[in-house]
């Protein structure tokens, strides 16, 4: 039974096919992690039918609203279709039977045991369909100490020890700007599917993933966390880097920039910018350590070099001397720039209902594939009747899972 979607991508050449056509993904997930997961599933090219509650995903009624539709929601539901589905209704068990009959993959992220309590989960649905590669996104995995406590981005990134090395060195700790750990769970949830997706490719059989937020965090410091097993302490930096100097953030006359200096034959290229060639045989700027250990010294230079200077005027000399350089953007500045623009970073879509809305594609660029044609988010339920008819219900079936409040 093939249930057609707006989010595959029409292509005459075999080669254009995007890489997941055909890709059935059951998606009872809300929020972010999950959503952020299917999404770029999705963007490859699968049909992604999004299985929401009456109310809707809450995330409809986060972030910053535009006409009344969620920004944050739009962003992470594009490609995909909508059934609004009473699951706590006994009348719903026939459509996810069907819909589990029909998936290739079920992603959820409700707190461990909900998916079970609402016959959605694992046991119930693998039953029903042995091949099913199904993934449960959660704060703290389906097992452990932890593995019951509610967890929101800010929990685990307090409890992963990122909110610790953030911040200045003589300040508090400090979240990261952006919601970290419910991406990095999204992504690492895809590539987790696309491996079991290949392992059922050999046996035929289907796989159960649990992907924990604060797992796949801790997995994304590899930097912090093998400094910590060597023995050392992991530390705020601020604008500074652990290991190499000069390596960080810089005032210029009007702003700040960014320089990095990780080697001998970088920081003779500095000495020249600086107008001071002889640092870079100086004995105690010799090695990377020494000038780790110089940094303070080194950052009153850069700094009165840049004193005089406008921000883009430092960075033009650094990076024509081949000095790694930038400004410090903004998002708004970046989402502008020249680079975002001509990479076609940002999709402006309009949905059949509701303003215009824009969301970044999944990054990865698969050759004669275009970009840009995923689907604007769905509104609650548009797919509702048009799947079920796909599923082989008929007009009388639909009309009771109505009048029962399932649908």
């Amino acid at each position: 039974m093939t249930i057609s979607t707006t989010s595959t991508i029409a292509a005459d050449a075999a080669d254009a096919m995007p890489p997941l056509y055909g890709l059935k993904v059951l998606d009872f997930t809300r929020v972010l992690a999950g959503p952020f997961c299917t999404a770029m599933l999705a963007d490859a090219g699968a049909e992604v039918i999004k299985v929401e509650p009456f109310e809707g995903d809450d995330y409809r009624q986060m972030g910053l609203q535009v006409d009344g539709h969620s920004a944050n929601f739009a962003f992470v539901n594009r490609g995909k279709r909508s059934v609004r589905l009473n699951l706590k209704q006994a009348g719903a068990r026939d459509v996810i039977a069907r819909l589990a009959g029909w998936a290739d993959v079920v992603i959820e992220n409700f707190k461990p045991g909900v998916a079970d309590r609402l016959g959605i989960g694992y046991g119930a649905l693998s039953a029903l369909n042995p091949g099913l590669v199904y993934c449960s996104i959660s704060g703290f995995g389906q097992s452990g100490p932890w593995a019951e406590q509610p967890a929101y981005d800010t929990v685990i990134q307090a409890l992963s020890g990122l909110m610790d090395v953030t911040g200045d060195p003589a300040g508090a700790p400090t979240l990261v700007g952006e919601s970290v750990a419910d991406v990095a769970a999204g992504m690492f949830a895809s590539w987790g599917v696309m491996a079991a997706l290949w392992q059922r490719e050999r046996t035929g059989r289907g796989r159960y993933l649990d992907v924990a937020m604060y797992d796949c965090l801790l997995s994304m410091m590899p930097t912090l966390v093998s400094r910590v097993m060597a023995g050392a302490p992991a530390t705020r930096q601020g604008n500074r880097h652990a290991n190499s100097a000069p390596f960080g953030a810089f005032h210029a006359a009007d702003g700040l920039f960014v320089l990095a200096v990780a080697n001998n034959r970088l920081f003779a290229k500095l000495a020249e910018v600086l107008g001071q060639p002889a640092l870079a045989s100086a004995p105690e700027f010799a090695t990377n350590q020494d000038r780790k250990r110089q940094e303070a010294a080194l950052a009153r230079l850069i700094e009165d070099w840049a004193s005089a200077l406008p921000v883009q005027e430092a960075v033009r000399r650094l990076t024509e001397a081949g000095v790694p350089a930038a400004p410090v953007l903004s998002v708004a500045a970046t989402v502008a720039s020249d680079n975002a623009q001509a990479r076609g970073l940002v999709v402006r879509q309009r949905p059949a209902s509701g303003p215009a809305m824009c969301h970044v594609e999944q990054p990865v660029r698969f050759d004669a594939m275009p970009r840009g044609q995923t689907s604007a988010a769905p509104a609650l339920g548009a797919d509702t009747l048009a799947v079920l008819e796909a599923l082989g219900f008929d007009a009388g079936a639909v009309n009771a899972m109505q009048q029962q409040g399932v649908i």
